[in-house]
């Protein structure tokens, strides 16, 4: 082997080392991205049922005034009805 193609295959182990290099750092990047996303998503998605519980209660209580209130209007409406239907 010549000094010339033992020189150039030293640069290629070079830049093969440096190239494995830079594939495990893109390999590692991407798992902890990922491993990123996934906790991120199950930190919002927790957030959103604990404010659930804790704003259930509130929630229930303006869904039975509400359903109250509307029942409510509608004997309201069937003693309007009634009145001018008297009237007539």
């Amino acid at each position: 082997m010549s000094s010339e193609e033992k020189s150039l295959l030293e640069r290629t182990y070079k830049m093969t080392e440096e190239n494995n290099e830079i594939l495990k750092s893109i390999r590692r990047n991407t798992r902890i991205g990922t491993a990123m996303r996934i906790f991120y998503w199950i930190v919002i998605l927790g957030l959103s049922f604990g404010a659930y519980y804790f704003i259930q209660p509130y929630l229930e209580t303006m869904t039975g005034l509400y359903n109250n209130v509307s029942g409510n209007v509608d004997s309201v409406k069937n003693v309007t009805s009634q009145i001018t239907d008297l009237l007539k």
